[in-house]
């Protein structure tokens, strides 16, 4: 369940600054495949993972975990 949440905020993020799930992938280093099955929730995002993201999306890391984490 926590991790559909991940999984979720990653996604809405990545959607509000423009990115494509293979644009994401490649920026990151990671699959397509393995970013989605991070945002299905399939997969748990290592706290590395989630610095990557916030990094490359440009925004704060809080703001990526789930409302009840903040």
């Amino acid at each position: 369940m926590e991790a559909e949440i991940y999984g979720r905020r990653i996604r809405a993020f990545r959607k509000l600054k423009g990115y494509t799930q293979e644009q994401l992938a490649k920026e990151l280093g990671v699959s397509v495949s393995v970013l989605g099955e991070i945002e299905r929730g399939n997969r748990r995002p290592t706290i590395d993972f989630m610095q990557l993201v916030a990094k490359q999306l440009r925004v704060p890391l809080e703001e990526l975990f789930p409302l009840e984490h903040n």
